[in-house]
């Protein structure tokens, strides 16, 4: 599959800013099934600088400036991007979910030291006694590792309500397991509490999906938005995805940005203006497929 995806950001203010620092996640990763074609941000303001570089964790960043007196401030993320389907293991040909974690423990190879830092504790994923008692239905002893994690996968989908009014960045995941609501965000966040809470390893991922119209409906160009999945590490396999929102494995379909321990780590855009006052946000996002 081949998308274009164009996704604006852009920030209204009440008054003038004249100065503000900005870091972007909004390139797409190149990975062994997605080839990045071509991937460039368009600023405007023009920024007084701009450099990329690769973070701790590989996604691809860039910082830049504007340093003169702005009442806006756009920035568009154009992506031509080329997936494949990915190999899948068979929900039982994996070790069980007890040796992964015994894996995690006592190996200390390289990469078996890289995916346990995603066991412990992140900034927005606290483990606690909520988490590992939800977890506990789909983790049976000796249960194979991807039948119990594509188990909870399924019970977040069946069990959860989307629903974008209901949460924000700073509502608890605790708050989202009371009321059993939420976005992509939630249910990532709280799939990989779940498996971080019986000692296993699983990352935040932030992309997009291609989206179809209803039958009958046309597709709305800039309907689409960003989107939000896990993945688990198997030892000896890798990381595997999960999309919770979905209820399905990702594959040529989910277009990867980038991965962290949790949403603080991939934050599309942030920074800090001087002045400016209030400001509206708008964001755009269109997933154009080409076969």
């Amino acid at each position: 599959m081949k998308y274009r995806v164009v996704h604006t950001t852009e920030f209204v203010y009440e008054a003038r800013s004249s100065l503000c620092y900005n870091e972007a996640r909004l390139l797409p990763r190149i990975l062994p099934h997605q080839n990045v074609l071509s991937a460039e941000l368009q600023i405007g303001p023009k920024p007084h600088d701009y450099y990329e570089r690769l973070d701790f964790f590989g996604n691809r960043t860039a910082y830049f400036s504007i340093q003169q007196p702005h009442d806006q401030l756009a920035v568009t993320a154009v992506s031509e991007v080329e997936t494949v389907e990915t190999p899948m293991l068979e929900l039982t040909a994996s070790i069980s979910w007890e040796q992964a974690r015994e894996r995690l423990r006592s190996d200390h190879s390289g990469e078996i030291m890289d995916a346990s830092q995603f066991v412990l504790d992140s900034p927005t994923i606290t483990v606690d006694e909520l988490l590992e008692g939800y977890a506990d239905p789909s983790f049976t002893p000796g249960r194979p590792l991807i039948e119990a994690v594509h188990d909870l996968m399924q019970r977040i989908y069946i069990e959860f309500k989307y629903d974008p009014e209901f949460s924000t960045l700073a509502t608890p995941l605790r708050e989202v397991l009371e009321y059993r609501s939420g976005v992509c965000q939630d249910f990532a966040h709280l799939a990989i509490g779940c498996l971080r809470s019986k000692g296993l390893a699983a990352r935040y991922v932030s992309g997009y999906i291609e989206t179809t119209p209803p039958p009958g409906k046309e597709r709305l160009v800039g309907a689409d938005a960003s989107h939000a999945w896990f993945s688990v590490y198997q030892p000896g396999f890798g990381w595997l995805d999960f999309d919770p929102t979905n209820n399905q494995i990702p594959g040529e379909r989910h277009i990867t940005v980038a991965w962290g321990r949790d949403y603080a780590d991939v934050t599309p855009l942030k920074g800090v203006a001087f002045g400016g006052g209030e400001h509206e946000l708008k964001v755009s996002v269109d997933v154009l497929a080409s076969r």
